[in-house]
């Protein structure tokens, strides 16, 4: 049996995950909410693999493997760590971290093969062009999206560029007392 891949990220009420600047701060902002790092924390240490391309991997590796994230999210930074990476690039050579490996092929091939060797299942994180070109492939089997409670005006959205209308089915949905409410959906 396959693993099943899902995508999991932060966007805003009017479906941005990056700003008109490309930043992701807006994620990271508002009051403190300890059931929220709670869940944040929980679902970092269920293990897995991690899927990205290489501008996501690149934001990521300038935090996690540091001092500063063992510090601030210790029990986060050691799943991240310690969990699988694949990082989707045609320029990346070296990762320089630990548990990484680049995927060079195509989506439509590398992919498939990925879910069906693996036995985690994979999560991709950030990527909005990856998430829209898996999602317009159909490769994708859940959707969790965090959405926080800002109004961007502009950015970019995951979904850039589909042109299908893909099924789904609400499988979860939670608030957190700081406005953020996380929801779960299959793709049907």
């Amino acid at each position: 049996m396959a693993a099943k891949l899902s995508v999991f990220d932060t966007i805003s009420l009017d479906g941005y995950f990056t700003d008109a600047n490309n930043s992701e701060r807006f994620a990271h902002d508002g009051a403190p909410d300890p059931e929220f790092d709670d869940f944040t924390s929980n679902n970092a240490a269920g293990g897995g693999a991690l899927l990205m391309g290489r501008k996501t991997y690149e934001v990521m590796i300038r935090f996690w493997p540091t001092a500063a994230a063992m510090e601030q999210m210790p029990t986060v930074a050691k799943a991240m760590n310690a969990m699988p990476k694949y990082v989707i690039s045609h320029t990346l050579r070296n990762p320089g971290w630990e548990n990484t490996h680049v995927l060079i092929g195509k989506l439509a091939h590398d992919v498939p093969r990925l879910k069906a060797r693996s036995d985690v299942g994979i999560t991709i994180l950030g990527s909005g062009s990856i998430v829209a070109q898996l999602t317009e492939l159909g490769l994708i089997d859940e959707y969790q999206f965090v959405v926080a409670p800002v109004v961007l005006g502009r950015g970019r959205s995951l979904f850039e560029g589909v042109t299908g209308r893909p099924e789904l089915r609400v499988l979860e949905t939670r608030a957190f007392r700081n406005g953020k409410v996380f929801l779960r959906y299959a793709a049907v």
